[in-house]
Order: C-alpha cells, then structure tokens, then sequence
C-alpha cells in the first residue's frame, strides 16, 4: 500500500510539474515575442513605457520557477524512487529546472523586476549611445548592470572564479579553468597565423566590395538563398534591426534579423546565413519538446557552433559560391560580372583586422573575443571598472590586432549584449567555431562527399546530418554530453586551429 501510495504521488508531482513547466515556457515565448518587437518595430516612444509591463511579465515567469509549488515537486522527482518512473526527457527537463531553481530561489523577485526594467531602457540607452557616440550616456546603465551581476554571482555561489557563474549560465559546465587553455591555444595560433598572413606577398583584392551594392537587390539575394540552405519560411521570418539577432517564439515561429549596408554586401550576406544557423536549429528541435524546457538549443556555444558552422565553413567556401556565384552576379552584374569565382571566393576570406566584431574576417573574429572574454573577467572580479572601459578596449584592441578604435561606438558600444545583462555570453562566439570546427571533422568522415553536395546546391543532406545529431536533441542532453554523442570526443582546440590553417594557407598562397 505504501508503495502504491508513493506511485501516486511521484505521478501527481510529474503531473503538476509539467504543468508548471509548460506555463513557464508560454510565458518565456511571449517574451521572446516581446523581445523581437522592441528591437525589431515597436515605436520609440513607447518602449520605456513598456518596459514595466515587460517586467512584470519576466517577474512572473521567474516566481514560477522558484515557487514553492515549483520546490516541492522538483523534491519530489529529484528522488532515487522517483527516477524510475522519468522517462529519459522528463529527468533532463527536471534537470534544467532544478538547476534554475536551486541558482535562484535566493534572488528576490523584485530584484527581477528591476534588473528587467533597467535592462529594457538599457537597450535604448544603448542604442542612442552607440548612435552619438556618447559612452557617457550609458554609463550609468551599465554600472547598475555590472553591480547587479556581480551580486548576482555571489547569490549563485562559485568555486574558483566568479565569473564561472556566469559562464554556466551560457555554457552549463564551463570554468574559467577550463575555458582559459582553450583559449590561449586559439590565440596564439591566431595571432601568430595572422602575423604569417600580414607578411605574405599574396593578398587578394577587396577592391570589388568598395562600391554600393543596391539595398533592395541584396534582400533580393537573401530571400533567394534562406529557403535553399535550409531555412524554412513557413516556420519563419527575416526583417531588419541595427544588430542582426535570431528570436524563436516557438519552433513553428522562428525570428531572424539583418542589417543592410550599401557599401558593405557581405555584411548582410554572411549576417543572414549567420543567422540562418540558429534559426533552422531553432525550427528542427523535436517538436515532442515543444513547450517544455528542452525547446531549446544545448547551449549557447552550441547554439553558435550552428551559426559559425552555417556561415562560415558552408557559406565562405568555394564550393558554396561555385554553386551560388552566378545568382548573385545576376543581381550585381556591374559589380561582380567580370569578376572571377576565384577573386571572388578569396576576397570573401580577405584577413584585415578591424574594429567591428560582427563584420571580421573568420580568423581574427576569435581575437574580437578574447578583448571582450579578458574584460568582463576582470569586471566581474571587480579588478576594473565600467567607467574604465574605453580605454581598456582600446589598448586590448591594439594589443591583440594592432588598431586602435577612434571612437567609442566602433570600440566599446559596439556590441548589444551588455545592454541585456548579457555578461558571460561573449565566449559562446568562440566556443561555437571551436565546436564548429569539431562537428567538420565528424561530418566529413560520416558524409565524404559533404562540399561536393554544397557544390551542388544539396543542403538537405548536410541538415538531415545536423538535425539527426545537434538540432532534434534541444536540451536534451548538457553541450559536453552532446559534442560526445556527435563527435565521439570531448571538446578540443586542435580541430579549429588545423582548419584556419588550412584554409588561410590555401587563400593567401602561404
């Protein structure tokens, strides 16, 4: 009878925990709904306004994750009995939430509430910053945001680094310890290919980008190639924002933005296919964990690897633009009609340091990174501060690519992602080429005629492949879990610095 009884009981919790589990994730894709239409067309007038709605929504989510409701029946499944009765995705959703629960039920909900006002005016500090160069003006967010993550962290609790509280938010698992080796490899064989390619005598010409490519012929483009790599227009969207995003509402709606520049093609080119990336591994999760926890990707470096893979190892090849090349000469038949496939393909890979992140080259985007990596360390342990800022860009930017920014909205506004709390995210970027690079290894082995299929314009094996072993999981499994099961190893820095240099030996002649 007692046994009958606990069956009953952990069936109820389970019951109940989906329950909860299903109204939290309504509310995270109403969000996410809220978060695309700020950034996307809402009227600037009417966003501080909104914000505390916004708030009060967030806060709500987050009282139903750490409500006690929340806490009981998380106890209850958390339990050696009640394992036996949790299928292998009803364990991992209570994973998720169990780890957000144990990380937050000492936050206060009102903090919530406020950190998600500031952050909503924040945004639009930020932009108006970046537009005027006025780091001035956003200072005062900024340094409310950084206090608050720095309390936030000791909340969360950390054993080595306080900053490793806030890597586990993006990359479940990371430490300072484990990410810095990762890193120092990557920056070293960087700086020192890059050294390499700055001395060559071979450069390709980047002449055939210095000229106004029509705004409306590259959407033109755009909408041409998104359905033929894969992403599904039916389950999606493209539009226009300052800084290009990808949003899912559900995997049936799925948000991507870019950003058009007239004398700048490959921007909008290479953002799209970027946000491509993320978009159709938002739209391939299984649909069983649709509105759930697990709706989404492993991680964020996971997430990137998707994106960085999309991007650059499928849309910088040439076998990529073997197949594409004649479409966009039709487009821009005075700019690129004389143009050969061959000048074309190594001018897209063209290495030139420069001062924006989203717009680098493959190779020294990885440094972008490391300047953003090394300050907020520093920042969270408290060894600078936000007002210090600008200057400390400028000399990490001089250090690690040798220019130095002229002014602060092409240095230390140029990015969104403080804005939103986003500290902590930064490393993602890196860590998704580094699992990029992993997942090429793998997939060429499984698919030997993988850029004779691209060459061909056959992307569906390539995302039949990613959908069987990244996409359908969402968070099934933590992201060193799932590189296992994809790859068979562990996360490591060789793959990507044998890939660079491979592909920058061939494009510069070295």
């Amino acid at each position: 009878m007692e046994q009958k009884v606990l069956n009953q009981s952990i069936m109820s919790a389970l019951e109940r925990f989906n329950e909860i589990d299903e109204k939290i994730s309504h509310f995270n894709s109403i969000l996410g709904l809220l978060s695309w239409d700020q950034k996307v067309i809402s009227p600037k007038k009417g966003r501080a306004l909104f914000a505390n709605a916004n708030g009060t929504l967030r806060t709500e989510a987050f009282k139903l994750t750490v409500s006690e409701e929340m806490g009981e029946v998380l106890n209850m499944l958390s339990t050696p009995e009640a394992e036996e009765y949790l299928d292998e995705a009803a364990k991992a959703k209570v994973r998720e939430r169990l780890k957000f629960y144990n990380r937050s039920k000492s936050i206060p909900a009102e903090m919530i509430k406020d950190f998600s006002v500031l952050t909503s005016r924040a945004n639009d500090a930020w932009e108006e910053a970046r537009e005027n160069n006025d780091f001035e003006k956003y200072l005062p967010y900024l340094e409310k945001i950084v206090e608050f993550k720095r309390k936030a962290v000791e909340i969360y609790g950390y054993e080595k680094h306080p900053y490793d509280a806030l890597l586990d938010e993006f990359e479940p698992g990371l430490t300072v310890e484990k990410l810095d080796p990762l890193f120092v490899k990557l920056r070293e064989s960087s700086a020192d290919l890059l050294k390499r390619i700055q001395e060559a005598s071979y450069k390709p010409s980047v002449e055939i980008f210095e000229q106004p490519y029509s705004v409306e012929k590259q959407k033109e483009f755009n909408r041409y190639i998104l359905p033929l790599i894969g992403f599904d227009m039916e389950a999606g969207r493209m539009d226009e924002t300052v800084h290009p995003f990808a949003q899912p509402v559900n995997t049936g709606d799925v948000r991507i933005t870019t950003r058009y520049l007239e004398n700048n093609v490959r921007s909008a080119i290479f953002g799209t296919i970027h946000e491509a990336g993320h978009g159709i591994y938002e739209q391939n999760i299984n649909p069983q964990y649709q509105d759930t926890v697990l709706q989404e990707g492993a991680s964020f470096g996971i997430h990137e690897s998707q994106s960085r893979f999309l991007e650059n190892m499928v849309g910088r090849s040439e076998e990529f633009w073997k197949y594409f090349y004649p479409k966009l000469q039709e487009h821009f038949p005075e700019q690129l009609g004389n143009v050969e496939l061959d000048d074309f393909y190594r001018a897209t890979n063209a290495v030139q340091p420069s001062f924006i992140r989203v717009e680098a080259d493959e190779l020294t985007y990885n440094l972008h990174i490391m300047v953003r990596y090394e300050i907020e360390k520093a920042l969270i342990a408290g060894e600078i501060e936000a007002k210090d800022l600008p200057g400390i860009w400028n000399a990490k930017m001089n250090d690690y690519l040798g220019i130095t920014p002229s002014t602060d909205s092409e240095g230390v506004l140029q990015d969104i992602h403080w804005s939103f709390g986003g500290l902590g995210y930064f490393p993602s970027y890196s860590l998704g080429n580094l699992y990029a690079a992993q997942i090429l290894n793998k997939i060429k082995k499984d698919l030997p005629d993988f850029y004779e299929s691209i060459e061909q314009g056959n992307f569906s094996v390539i995302q039949d492949w990613l959908r069987k072993n990244i996409h359908q999981y969402g968070m099934l499994y933590k992201p060193n879990e799932l590189i296992v099961k994809a790859t068979g190893e562990e996360l490591n820095a060789d793959y990507l610095v044998q890939y660079l240099e491979e592909k920058y030996s061939k494009v510069y002649k070295l």
